[in-house]
């Protein structure tokens, strides 16, 4: 019997989630439901130390945006609850022991000062500074304690933790989805600390513990968790699990846009995007991270761009729905390097969903923004206003930014352009343009470049010669939408009423 698709996706609340998280999310939940199975959201809250207030909240809130609907978690329960760690604690201690008592783990006693020695003293003699087979056997634990020592200080309940067994030399072996087969000697290997005294297991013993349990298929994760992956295998062996061990794949990092190293919030300063999918306040120091959804990127824009970085869809096409990445998606295509975060192509992507919205939803967004730019446009101004300008921005907010003289008056004009392109002419041309406009019983796009151009005739120039003048005239910008669909929407009071006071205005 095929064994159901069951995935996961295991964040830890320490901090904002980073877009590379999101990617994680994003494979998972394509897998799953590209093969009709489950995925699932697990908090892993282990390390209390490290727990951040509202990181919860704000995962939720991200995967959420960008369109992942978990079958089971913590905010929509499932036959395997809880989903946080944190509140399956209990169960842990249950697995250590067994792990105890099968000879496959081990009590360790050791102090800091005592491991440090142990780092210094391996570093000193050219070896790896790893507590291993080796290395074991001169420090404290069960191993080298006599039991009635170890009994005496587990019941004075000195400091303890739970170490894995590893065997001095033997290879490791097991496939993953995207790189093949991996293959590491236990020589290389530490034996990591699985439990500590104060209750709480660590990722490694956590971690294959709920994916036991929660029948999880397929371990999507991460390229930073590869090197724990051969320690994972060992532990699912040492508890007999072997047989329903999950197909295991290592995604490929995020990269810097240079290639050179992980993507970091950093880079996202320094160049100018968000590495976070919402905005961050970090509760500590108040400190404000941009967020791709606060930015301006719409949902689609950010899936399409996360799914094409680190996997290949089997023909060229770089536009989906998310329901038609859940049908092209395979593991199969995943790189196994790492994946450059390309800003042109982030942008390339928002301004295709951008055109692709209904004008009117994105001037509801944006009334707000108008009216705390101090604009009071009505929607239908406002949404022929999108309209006209949204094929030369981004994001929805530019179109306020960069379109302010469709809701008031230019008071400057571009002295760059106005220096190129200036004649002594000018006050006299924009005044009879001004008459001529004004004298038209209706001023459409059409109309407004016929009055225009005869008027350029009869001074014996070219359009091109005046045009930019024209636009510098109504709008005081170099560049912006096509000018005669400008004027038509400014309205021929308008378009009349700046032409004549750049007449009086506008010079170099």
């Amino acid at each position: 019997m095929e064994r159901r698709v069951r995935v996961r996706f295991a964040p830890s609340p320490t901090g904002p989630l980073h877009i590379g998280g999101v990617r994680t999310a994003l494979y998972n939940y394509l897998f799953a439901k590209k093969h009709g199975g489950d995925c699932l959201l697990r908090i892993e809250d282990t390390d209390q130390n490290r727990f951040v207030p509202g990181a919860e909240d704000y995962i939720l809130e991200s995967l959420s945006w960008v369109g992942i609907r978990f079958d089971e978690g913590p905010h929509v329960g499932g036959p395997h609850a809880p989903y946080r760690q944190s509140e399956r604690k209990p169960m842990y201690r249950e697995y250590a022991e067994q792990l105890l008592a099968s000879g496959h783990a081990y009590y360790a006693f050791d102090t800091p000062e005592e491991l440090e020695a142990m780092r210094e003293r391996l570093k000193a003699g050219s070896m790896p500074a790893q507590y291993d087979a080796v290395s074991r056997m001169s420090m404290n634990n069960s191993l080298t304690l006599p039991a009635d020592e170890v009994q005496r200080r587990l019941e004075n309940g000195d400091p303890y933790v739970v170490r894995i067994k590893l065997p001095r030399k033997e290879e490791v072996r097991f496939h993953d989805a995207i790189r093949g087969w991996v293959v590491v000697n236990t020589s290389q290997m530490d034996d990591k600390v699985l439990f500590k005294s104060d209750g709480m297991p660590t990722y490694h013993l956590a971690n294959v513990v709920d994916d036991y349990l929660m029948q999880i298929s397929h371990v999507i994760r991460g390229e930073e968790w590869l090197p724990s992956a051969p320690l994972h295998v060992m532990l699912y062996r040492y508890f007999g699990w072997e047989d329903v061990m999950p197909v295991f794949a290592h995604l490929p990092l995020l990269l810097k846009p240079e290639g050179n190293g992980k993507l970091s919030k950093r880079d996202g300063d320094r160049l100018g995007f968000p590495v976070f999918p919402l905005e961050w306040k970090d509760p500590a120091s108040a400190e404000v991270s941009s967020g791709y959804r606060e930015t301006g990127y719409s949902p689609e824009a950010v899936v399409n761009m996360l799914a094409l970085l680190g996997w290949h869809p089997s023909f060229n096409r770089e536009l989906f729905t998310m329901e038609e990445l859940i049908e092209a998606f395979s593991l199969e295509k995943v790189s196994k390097s790492g994946a450059k975060f390309d800003l042109d192509k982030a942008l390339w992507f928002n301004h295709h969903y951008l055109m692709e919205r209904d004008p009117v939803a994105i001037a509801e967004e944006l009334l707000p923004i108008a009216q705390s730019a101090g604009f009071d446009p009505d929607l239908t101004y406002l949404s022929a206003v999108v309209s006209l300008m949204r094929e030369k921005v981004n994001f929805p907010k530019e179109i306020i930014r960069d379109g302010s003289y469709f809701f008031r008056d230019p008071e400057v004009y571009d002295q760059g352009a106005l220096a190129k392109k200036w004649k002594p002419e000018t006050p006299e041309f924009m005044r009879k343009l001004a008459d001529t406009y004004a004298q038209a019983d209706e001023l459409t796009p059409a109309n407004a470049e016929t009055m225009f151009k005869e008027q350029c005739e009869a001074a014996g120039q070219s359009a091109g010669q005046w045009m930019q003048l024209l636009r510098l005239a109504v709008s005081g910008a170099a560049a912006g939408p096509p000018v005669y669909e400008m004027i038509a929407l400014l309205g021929q009071e308008k378009s009349v009423q700046r032409l004549r006071v750049a007449a009086e205005k506008m010079k170099p």
